[in-house]
């Protein structure tokens, strides 16, 4: 894990941790996300140069302080050095910013796993990522056999007392409709409602898709999230 400088001690960071981990919270989130919500409000789908991103964390961060995020989530593939180093700075500038509002940050991650034997990626939010049962998904590579296996996938992040999310469901190899009532068998908590499909510019939700998805996570009583995808250097788009 990458080592970050903490000028500020480890009690306060040890406490923005925790609070990076307030799954309550977050719940009541993802109750009121809607298709407006993102990018300007919420945004938790977002990687850094620790994974396949554009973006050192420092500038994702910044960029969330300047678009006036309410909350976000950084979820680079199989990995939480981005998270670490994004924690750091965000305390360190609320430290230096005592009046001014910051954003809501939470732990977050994308996992390559196999769901009905297409790959799908699920995303964990709110997991303590020091808990034993991540470590395997934390070695910046997609798991292999039986770690892979969604069921898996989300029962780790559960022990880590997280939310696991099926990330752009309408965009595998299989459908939607058959992937996510599958999904909620095995225990997932949410899905990647809005989402933008086609990678527009100014970045808006796919309507065909986003109306299938909110049907269907209205069946399973499933929690909706949002979020760009953002691989490149504005968090307003995903490339």
């Amino acid at each position: 894990m990458t080592a970050i400088c903490n000028p500020l001690g480890n009690q306060f960071l040890d406490s923005a941790q925790l609070a990076a981990q307030d799954v309550a919270t977050l719940k009541e989130v993802f109750q009121t996300v809607n298709a407006e919500s993102c990018p300007l409000q919420f945004n938790f789908h977002l990687h850094t140069r620790c994974s396949d991103g554009k973006l050192e964390p420092q500038q994702l961060v910044e960029q969330a302080i300047a678009i006036g995020l309410k909350g976000f989530a950084i979820t680079d593939h199989h990995s939480v050095n981005g998270f670490y180093q994004a924690l750091s700075w965000l305390e360190e500038w609320k430290h230096s910013h005592p009046e001014t509002s910051a954003p809501r940050f939470w732990t977050g991650i994308e996992i390559t796993a196999q769901l009905l034997g297409t790959e799908v990626h699920i995303l964990g939010y709110g997991f303590n990522p020091k808990h034993p049962s991540m470590l395997t998904y934390l070695l910046g590579a997609s798991p292999m056999d039986e770690e892979a296996e969604a069921v898996n996938v989300i029962a780790a992040i559960h022990q880590a007392a997280g939310l696991a999310v099926l990330a752009h469901p309408a965009r595998y190899r299989k459908t939607a409709t058959v992937l996510i009532p599958e999904a909620a068998y095995l225990g997932i908590d949410g899905v990647e409602t809005y989402y933008a499909y086609g990678n527009p510019n100014p970045w808006c939700t796919s309507p065909e898709q986003t109306k299938q998805v909110e049907q269907l996570s209205a069946t399973y009583k499933l929690l909706n999230t949002c979020g760009t995808d953002t691989h490149g250097l504005n968090l307003l788009l995903r490339l």
